[in-house]
């Protein structure tokens, strides 16, 4: 291998989840470099470049999606590392998301919502392996915890207009047939995309009669939906930074794993519009949890929140638990938690300042308090999971 070892990347920009494993790449780089990089701008079911039959490198990442991109690369003989994992026969490394805390995010959000009746929306299976787990696991999920949930693999292709039509026909109809209030999960935002306009087309409300969650977090696709979708933020930066640096440890001669490498976990779930909602029929709870998520991050009290009871306060508080399975107590935590998550990824308060905005009363508690839920101090926690 030559002193600056020369890559290719071969990875799309057309979608936010592979822009974002671009700038991981970009951060190693920076870190680790240099590095000769060959990219050029492509999408993802293109074949692959002209020149990469008969190009000289050191290393290749791949958002490998089709098979003559797959032969391409193998034939090359070349070190490669796939970001995407649509053919796991291929006998080349995978890096990717871990689905179970994606699953497990989307399942817990959609239940915070007061939800239950459950399903999933994705693509035919054997389209994508890991959209086929993240289906797996968000059905177990829900069946595990006692309720039902059902599930729509249907065709998402915007290519043909006839076929556009008659699947969103088709996810309408399915839709309409579902228990209402029903919280979904799609295997990626642009299924996300596709469920509400298809509620559109079942005249559902958005998020009253169907609360949807998304994965990938596309800010720009999530916008353009009406209402907002909300999504898993899946932190594709990062896997982004651990391909880079698989593909450096068998660059310099490593054996490549021969397990798919789980990258990190998910940053956390983006909240929009689309899941806005509280399906509690007990009015008084519903009232009660909505004051917590509004004033949570003021500091507010137990005391204050049972204060609110227009019957027996310690009623109120064993009623809350049923139905959200954690005291008053812990929501406000949680929600508390929340905020500064967002804050330390987003913005450059201190830590100090952060705690003083989630409504804790001391930095040193909310240090105590995030370490302990998180695993790690809060300054970590930043480091690690911010661009």
């Amino acid at each position: 291998m030559r002193d600056v070892p020369h890559v290719a990347l071969l990875i799309e920009t057309s979608r936010e989840y592979a822009r974002g494993l671009l700038r991981g790449v970009a951060r190693y780089h920076q870190e680790h470099g240099p590095w000769s990089l060959v990219f050029e701008p492509h999408g993802l079911e293109d074949a692959p470049p002209a020149w990469l039959k008969s190009w000289r490198g050191d290393g290749i990442l791949a958002r490998i999606d089709n098979r003559r991109m797959a032969d391409a690369i193998l034939q090359s003989g070349i070190p490669a590392v796939d970001v995407r994992g649509a053919f796991p026969d291929l006998g080349l490394p995978f890096v990717g998301v871990d689905n179970r805390p994606v699953a497990q995010l989307a399942f817990n959000h959609l239940l915070d919502c007061g939800l239950r009746h459950f399903a999933f929306c994705g693509t035919p299976r054997g389209a994508n392996p890991n959209q086929d787990l993240r289906c797996d696991l968000f059905v177990e999920l829900a069946r595990g915890a006692g309720f039902a949930c059902e599930v729509l693999l249907g065709p998402g292709n915007r290519s043909r207009v006839n076929d556009w039509d008659r699947a969103q026909q088709q996810t309408a109809a399915w839709l309409q047939d579902l228990p209402k209030p029903v919280g979904i999960m799609t295997c990626h935002d642009d299924r996300g995309n596709q469920v509400i306009e298809a509620c559109r087309r079942a005249n559902l409300r958005v998020p009253d009669d169907v609360a949807v969650v998304g994965v990938d977090n596309d800010p720009l696709l999530c916008n353009l939906c009406t209402p907002p979708l909300s999504s898993i933020d899946i932190n594709s930066m990062q896997i982004g930074y651990d391909a880079a640096k698989q593909l450096a440890a068998m660059m310099a001669g490593g054996k490549p794993p021969t397990q798919p490498v789980l990258s990190g976990k998910p940053r956390g779930v983006a909240a929009r519009l689309s899941t806005d909602m509280l399906a509690i029929e007990d009015e008084e709870v519903a009232s009660a949890i909505r004051f917590v998520r509004e004033q949570a991050v003021k500091g507010i009290t137990v005391g204050e929140v049972l204060a609110r009871a227009t019957r027996s306060p310690t009623t109120l508080e064993r009623r809350v638990k049923r139905l959200l399975g954690r005291t008053i107590k812990a929501e406000i935590t949680r929600i508390k938690l929340s905020r500064a998550r967002l804050l330390l990824c987003e913005t450059e308060l201190t830590v100090a300042k952060i705690a003083e905005r989630c409504g804790f009363s001391e930095a040193r508690y909310f240090c105590e308090v995030f370490r302990k839920q998180e695993g790690m101090t809060a300054t970590d926690y930043r480091q690690k999971f911010r661009e």
